[in-house]
């Protein structure tokens, strides 16, 4: 007896033992499916930690574990950028903002600020090159006088006194610390600012030392921030990424300009994802499980059957949770795709048997136990033939180093058997137990005919031969275009490009000072961390190198000279600078300094400088107005607003300054531990961190920027090295388990069909769809990528599934007059083909990028799968059979 057979008397047997009790069958599936329903909700949880899911073993993996084990405090921060119009603000904003953070010991167990630390405010000026030292040297000396001035009268009058005088002086305009009109136009736009209701605030940082101290931008503070995880929700740092948002809503003043919080980092990319992910899914779930329900009720025409699917659909999954609780315990962010995976492949089992038994109930009466017993044993040898090859070529994934594939593999592999016999165990006792579905063949039309299944029947037989030659033609234009395709393993392109954290990762790259894309290497002792740094500074993709030893400065000596050189030039002022006065009316200075402008005017002939004092004197004319028609107190608020936007920053750059004149010697053992622990671990080793000279956006100068490293440095390790190994990994595990999976299923085709000619007709559609599909990417612009991959299995799947059903029918329907696509097989893969689209297509509009590229790839390869089965198929079968028949 052969194995078909076999199965078919199983089936048969089967069929009758269940339709004998059904009622008992259903209670005592239901009363395991609570207790399966209790036990997977104990027992399964979900991690969403992606650090270990590829290639766990692998030695980049090892030595980013090295990493976080000797500088923990370097990992699993969320970064905050906080920005304002001025560094002053951003400065003060950073500062309260850390000490909101710091004091929620319940959402997280480190704030660091790296501008905060005192040993950096003291001794920031030794860090400075020689020469950009000396350049500011020379401008705080020319802005001596106008320090001086300010500091014996800080308020409004004085600082229109200061102008006033500079411009009556004509040519000796040492009093005002830059270009005399560059400074008017400066003071003229925050005075127009105010006037209009907006808050501003002058920065006198840059004033003073606008382009010689750092040509980076000095807008920006940084916060290092370790949250407490939750792993075991899809969201773990939701809880501390709202306080961080409350701290950054209550630190605004509304008399200042606002400021800005970017949270991003590594654990800010991975939540703003998820999120994205989460809230896309949801919407894209809701619309599949609406347009599948219309998808069934078209396909039945009745919505007993739609129910009992669904129902049986249900059941399958709550089993299907149980085996993962069981075997895994722990779902990660690629094995919970099996749930996917199972509604997709699950479902098309249920259409296969509802839709013959349809047409058995048409066909034979109302008699349902027949029906049933029949549409048993007509589907189930296909079905567990179709299981048995699809879950081998899940199981392929299993021995590969992408833990989160293998898991996958196992899961959905497995889950296939359990969808089966639930769908062979449940189904057809509930349709026992339902009223049959209403009659609907009352013309005695055979099931499923229409001009259209008789036209495309006609097309696919008939035009056979041009149908297989242009079929070969496009196969062998797809091979060129598949070694077009392009991959792109960089996690943060899958991502919304509008969520801030992406936004703000991306600003930080431009600048190489701030570039999270670093290299860390650890050695073991000083003299060997020296050397490694010679080594890598010498690199043509590396920028600089920073190690404990650079936070001794070089030609301190030389630096403390112009140091105390500066504090001798500004005299008196040295020491501390005074805080502003309040309560002094500006009006007389105000008009003193129009007066001014009037008497200076007329000798100006540069048309930029008369632009310059007209609009000035327009300004002070407005603040004039103001102070004349308001009244007290109102009118001392004012003056306390004006006088705020543009002389509010001085006392603080200033005292800040002259902290910096209490400089002292540096010696390695003088740097501060919360400076020491970050580059020296308590185990001994030194971190060396590596900065690239190029724009790690290109795939090609991160790829020559690791192996640049990594020849000097094997054990390189950090963000770059993780993108580009976990990209290698992922392209070896899929390319070693779809080789494993081919060659298995043909391998089972073969033992179980007996036949060279049929294995090769159900693995064409396959091996066709994968070409199409893969070139088809090529023409969309869509790059193979962390997500999108993920779509092989479940397309292999289906398949194999289509190519076995087709063939199977094929042989008793390979005539023109036999209509194959109104058969149930036909019209089972069709609607099977159709949910599964349903299931991902919502998935193509998401805003993350990666999702939206999974449903994109999916949708196209089921389109040409359907197509390869539905067209290219029968058209080969026929000349193919034919041939084979004669043969014979």
């Amino acid at each position: 007896m052969s194995l078909e057979n076999r199965l078919g008397h199983f089936a048969y047997r089967w069929g009758n033992w269940l339709l004998y009790s059904p009622t008992l069958v259903l209670l005592a599936s239901i009363l395991l499916a609570y207790l399966a329903l209790q036990y997977t909700g104990n027992h399964l949880t979900v991690n969403t930690d992606t650090a270990e899911l590829i290639a766990p073993d692998a030695p980049f993996q090892q030595n980013r574990r090295k990493f976080e084990q000797q500088f923990g405090q370097e990992v699993h921060t969320l970064l905050l950028v906080i920005e304002s119009s001025s560094p002053e603000l951003t400065k003060a904003a950073a500062r309260r903002l850390g000490r909101e953070l710091r004091a929620d010991t319940e959402h997280f167990t480190k704030v660091y600020r790296p501008d905060e630390n005192e040993f950096f405010q003291r001794n920031g000026l030794l860090y400075l090159d020689a020469d950009k030292l000396q350049d500011f040297s020379i401008t705080l000396a020319q802005a001596q006088p106008f320090i001086g001035r300010i500091s014996q009268d800080p308020s409004l009058n004085g600082f229109f006194s200061i102008f006033e005088d500079a411009l009556n002086a004509e040519t000796k305009t040492e009093e005002v610390p830059i270009d005399l009109m560059s400074l008017i136009d400066k003071v003229s736009n925050s005075l127009h600012k105010t006037l209009n209701g907006e808050t501003d605030l002058l920065s006198w940082q840059k004033l003073i030392a606008e382009n010689k101290i750092s040509e980076e931008q000095s807008d920006k503070a940084f916060i290092f921030v370790t949250p407490k995880f939750d792993f075991s929700q899809i969201l773990p740092v939701e809880p501390a990424i709202n306080v961080i948002r409350k701290a950054a809503n209550k630190i605004q003043d509304p008399n200042m300009p606002a400021v800005k919080v970017w949270i991003t980092g590594e654990v800010g990319l991975e939540h703003d994802e998820m999120a994205g992910m989460s809230e896309g899914t949801f919407t894209a779930s809701i619309f599949s499980v609406v347009l599948v329900c219309g998808i069934l009720l078209v396909a039945y025409r009745s919505w007993l059957l739609m129910l009992a699917t669904l129902l049986t659909l249900a059941l399958g999954m709550v089993f299907c949770g149980l085996f993962a609780s069981v075997a895994v315990k722990q779902l990660n962010l690629i094995s919970v795709a099996f749930a996917v995976s199972n509604i997709g492949l699950g479902v098309e089992y249920a259409i296969h048997f509802c839709l013959r038994y349809r047409d058995n109930l048409d066909l034979h009466g109302s008699d349902k136990g027949k029906a049933i017993r029949s549409a048993l044993l007509a589907t189930s040898p296909s079905l567990i033939l179709c299981a048995g090859t699809t879950s081998i070529g899940l199981y392929a994934f299993i021995p590969t180093d992408y833990q989160g594939i293998s898991e996958l593999g196992l899961l959905a592999g497995t889950s296939l058997f359990i969808c089966l016999f639930v769908t062979l165990t449940v189904l057809p006792v509930l349709l026992k137990v339902l009223p049959n579905p209403p009659y609907h063949n009352l013309h005695g039309e055979q099931p499923g005919a229409s001009k259209l299944s008789l036209a495309l029947a006609h097309f696919t037989l008939h035009y056979a031969k041009p149908i297989s030659f242009l079929t070969l033609a496009g196969a062998i234009a797809a091979v060129y275009f598949v070694f077009q395709v392009k991959t792109d393993f960089n996690p943060l392109n899958l991502r919304d490009p509008h969520t801030e954290s992406v936004i703000a990762f991306k600003e930080l790259m431009k600048a190489r000072e701030t570039s999270p894309m670093t290299l860390t290497v650890l050695v073991k002792s000083e003299a060997e961390a020296k050397a490694m740094q010679s080594k890598l500074a010498a690199l043509a993709t590396v920028d600089k190198t920073v190690s404990l030893f650079d936070f001794v400065p070089e030609d301190q000596e030389e630096k403390l000279g112009v140091i105390d050189d500066m504090a001798l030039a500004l005299g008196p002022q040295s020491q501390s600078f005074p805080q502003l006065k309040s309560g002094v009316d500006p009006l007389p200075a105000i008009k003193r300094m129009i007066a001014a402008i009037d008497a200076n005017l007329p000798k100006k002939t540069k048309p930029a400088d008369i632009q310059s004092l007209t609009r000035f004197k327009r300004e002070l004319l407005d603040v004039q107005l103001e102070l004349e028609a308001r009244m007290q107190p109102d009118r001392g608020v004012f003056i306390e607003k004006i006088q705020t936007s543009l002389l509010g920053t001085l006392p603080t750059v200033m005292n800040e300054l002259l902290t910096g004149f209490h400089a002292a010697e540096i010696l390695p053992e003088s740097i501060p531990d919360e400076i020491r622990e970050r580059w020296l671990s308590k185990d001994g080793l030194y971190r060396i961190q590596i900065f690239p000279k190029q724009d790690l956006n290109d795939l090609a100068n991160l790829q020559r920027f690791i192996v640049d490293v990594q020849a000097v440095a094997p054990n390189a390790t950090d963000l770059p090295v993780m993108y580009w190994e976990s990209m290698k990994a992922v392209i070896g595990a899929f390319q070693e388990a779809i080789i494993i999976a081919l060659v298995a299923i043909a391998l089972l085709l073969m033992f179980i069909r007996r036949s060279v000619v049929d294995t090769l007709l159900v693995m064409a559609p396959l091996v066709l769809a994968g070409l199409f599909t893969m070139a088809t990417t090529v023409f969309t612009g869509t790059p193979i990528n962390f997500a999108n991959i993920i779509a092989l299995p479940l397309l292999m799947g289906l398949g194999v599934d289509n190519g076995i059903h087709m063939v199977e029918k094929l042989h008793h329907s390979l005539s023109e007059e036999q209509n194959i696509y109104q058969s149930s097989t036909a019209r089972g893969m069709f609607y099977g083909a159709l949910t599964t689209i349903s299931s991902f297509v919502g998935l193509a509009f998401s805003p993350h990028q990666g999702i939206s590229s999974m449903g994109l790839v999916i949708t196209i390869g089921i389109f040409w799968i359907m197509t390869c089965t539905f067209i290219v198929l029968p058209a080969i079968s026929k000349l193919v059979l034919k041939k084979a028949d004669r043969a014979a």
